[in-house]
């Protein structure tokens, strides 16, 4: 593998009776950080409740570790989580709802990481 760091951008569309799929995207994000990576989490549709304060504490599965721990993690390694405004507002949820670090964003934003994303990764 190269020495220059690349910019890995996952795109999350799942959560509640998918729980499994986004605990895996997130515990593979959390490698690439702390493989030393520019890595960019953006939430769309369901996957918006990841970020929601005290949802996360609820996702768990077998032989993962919860996703509240993933996402601090995540964080704490540089890790960058975007979420669609749009998707929030459709949904009712304010801003001041979502837990600390994650940034509300519109398409225009969305298109620019791709843009500058060495790999896009949609789960």
């Amino acid at each position: 593998m190269s020495e220059e760091k690349q910019k890995l951008v996952y795109v999350l569309h799942d959560a509640g009776e998918r729980a499994e799929k986004a605990l895996t995207a997130f515990a593979v994000a959390n490698i690439g950080v702390s493989m030393e990576q520019d890595v960019t989490i953006i939430l769309f549709g369901e996957a918006t409740r990841l970020a929601y304060k005290g949802y996360a504490e609820t996702v768990h599965s077998l032989d993962r570790l919860p996703m509240d721990r993933l996402i601090k993690d995540f964080f704490e390694c540089g890790g960058k989580i975007l979420i669609c405004l749009p998707c929030i507002k459709s949904r009712k949820v304010d801003t001041s709802m979502l837990i600390d670090g994650v940034e509300a964003t519109t398409g225009t934003v969305v298109n620019d990481e791709f843009l500058e994303a060495d790999k896009v990764i949609s789960w």
